[in-house]
């Protein structure tokens, strides 16, 4: 239900609509209701007292003839004029009581009404009081008459005589008022039930009217995005909606327009790239024997010109890596980049890539640490590529280990195996590490490169763990270093949770100074930290940390 509502903009109009005019008509309906009753009541109340004021003029003339209470002839006349005065109502039929009472005159007067009924538990001990006092009183009583529970309005009023005070009671049923006003009741009550039914039919129409077309536009737009350039809305008429639908087939049209263009531009880029380094191999290689000739040649030559061999030699070397670097981006960039996976023991590739490079971390007075299991880690997966990544790794650590060590750590746990590569050079300004992946990127463009490398060698790796299922890393920090990290499944095809290795290294200092001891650490921006994780969000350790 929380879903729905959420998602339904027709249901929470609809809902609104209905509750708001729900609480409108109900209101109207109440206030109605207890008007209709109000002046239902006061017209018997008018009514009454009519009755009341004529009957007391009556009676008083006719107890008048007496100036004592004693004498024979006054029961006899009370009777006469409680039955005369009942007899008078024009609607005998309707239950009125009449009744002429003596509080003042107890044993002397017998109270007498019309129908012969007890109205004693009618007439309360305050209106009696009131009606005693002289004045003309009335209350709104329940009680039972003539074996039927009925509301009844009570008037009283005093009636003056020669020899004292009596009282003369009207007693009406409110039973037809009762009756009109509940009939007016319910005959609100339907018609505020209807209009709200119509009110909400009416939202539901004119939500649908608007709600359908932004709908179809969302599936549109959602089919869009999955690459079915061509859909488009359908347009009728010419108003709002239909600008819109208008509008939004125009957009899709240029954008189709745009995306087609910008592919083929890529495809040319690509091609141009590929046919490049094609046809800057066979160059190269007349260029290569020339080089090597005079390569091997070169102390019989002059020292400068044995320099420039030196120098052409090691340039030629350079741009080989360079072309073979750009064929294999083009192969990435064309999706044509297939992986060669089988089971590996990652151990002797790590000592391998280490002793390889061995000779440039001497040469700039770099030690490489190895941190490896004693007993064979074994994945899934192409072992050309991850030598690849390592060397790419392990070589710019060492390019920028300040002649400090490199350390190199191996884990493995059921689901997955991965590497850090760890060095305590200048390492990276907040920022950096979202862009120490991009191509021909340098954090330091003034920085001599002692390895030669061609700028698009993370890149590769970037795309060699993506080609596995994997994750690149990397964290840095100035003054502290970085570490890379590279995290593979150790089954071809398993989908990556978490990592064996922490991406920020145990010795990292926090950002306000001081050892880490261990827990997790939450660098944000300004921080003089920083990471960059490439790969799914679920890695529990990558969530530590964020750019």
């Amino acid at each position: 239900m929380h879903q729905t509502w959420r998602r339904s903009l027709q249901l929470r109009v609809v809902t609104i609509t209905l509750v708001a005019s729900s609480l409108l008509v109900g209101g109207f309906a109440y206030l109605i209701a207890d008007k209709l009753t109000n002046i239902l009541l006061e017209n018997a109340e008018t009514d009454v007292l009519l009755r009341l004021q004529n009957g007391s003029d009556y009676a008083s003339k006719q107890f008048n003839l007496y100036s004592q209470p004693q004498e024979a002839q006054l029961q006899d006349t009370i009777d006469g004029t409680v039955n005369y005065l009942a007899g008078g109502d024009p609607a005998q039929t309707s239950g009125v009581v009449v009744a002429i009472t003596a509080d003042s005159f107890a044993g002397l007067i017998e109270a007498r009404t019309s129908p012969d009924v007890q109205v004693r538990p009618l007439i309360s001990r305050e209106l009696r009081a009131s009606v005693a006092a002289g004045n003309v009183a009335h209350q709104v009583r329940t009680g039972t008459l003539d074996g039927e529970r009925t509301k009844y309005l009570v008037y009283g009023s005093p009636v003056p005589t020669r020899f004292g005070q009596l009282e003369l009671y009207y007693l009406v049923p409110l039973t037809r008022q009762d009756t009109t006003a509940a009939d007016a009741r319910a005959t609100v009550v339907a018609t505020g039930v209807a209009l709200v039914l119509l009110l909400g039919l009416l939202a539901a129409l004119v939500t649908r009217l608007v709600v359908t077309p932004v709908r179809v536009a969302a599936r549109t737009a959602q089919r869009l995005s999955a690459g079915l350039l061509d859909q488009r809305m359908v347009v009728n008429g010419e108003d709002d909606l239909a600008l819109l639908a208008a509008s939004f087939n125009q957009m899709a049209t240029n954008l189709q327009r745009q995306i087609l263009r910008l592919e083929e531009m890529s495809r040319l880029q690509r091609r141009f790239t590929s046919d490049v380094s094609h046809e800057l191999r066979t160059p190269l290689t007349t260029v290569r024997m020339a080089a090597d000739l005079i390569f091997a040649e070169r102390d019989e030559f002059d020292p400068a010109v044995a320099r420039s061999a030196e120098l052409l030699q090691a340039e030629l070397d350079r741009f080989e890596e360079l072309l073979t670097d750009l064929l294999e981006i083009s192969r990435f960039d064309a999706g044509f980049a297939m992986l060669d996976s089988e089971p590996t023991d990652l151990v002797p590739v790590v000592h391998r890539v280490a002793e390889r490079l061995a000779g440039l971390a001497e040469r700039v007075g770099v030690a490489i640490e190895l941190d490896l299991p004693d007993s064979p880690v074994i994945a899934e997966v192409d072992p050309r590529r991850v030598e690849r990544v390592l060397r790419n790794l392990v070589g710019n650590a060492v390019e920028h280990g300040e002649a400090k060590p490199v350390r190199i750590t191996l884990g493995v746990d059921p689901s997955a195996v991965a590497i850090t590569v760890r060095d305590h050079g200048v390492g990276l300004k907040p920022g950096e590490e979202k862009l120490v992946f991009n191509r021909f990127w340098r954090a330091d463009p003034s920085r001599a490169r002692q390895t030669g490398g061609t700028g698009l060698g993370l890149s590769i790796s970037l795309e060699d763990a993506r080609l596995h299922g994997g994750w690149l890393e990397a964290w840095g920090a100035p003054g502290q270093g970085a570490q890379f990290r590279l995290t593979l499944p150790a089954r071809a095809g398993d989908r990556l949770t978490t990592s064996p290795l922490r991406l920020v290294p145990a010795d990292a200092a926090l950002p306000f100074g001081g050892p880490r001891s261990g827990g997790p650490l939450a660098i944000g921006p300004g921080s003089g930290a920083g990471a960059l994780a490439i790969g799914p969000a679920e890695d529990d350790d990558r969530a530590e940390v964020s750019s």
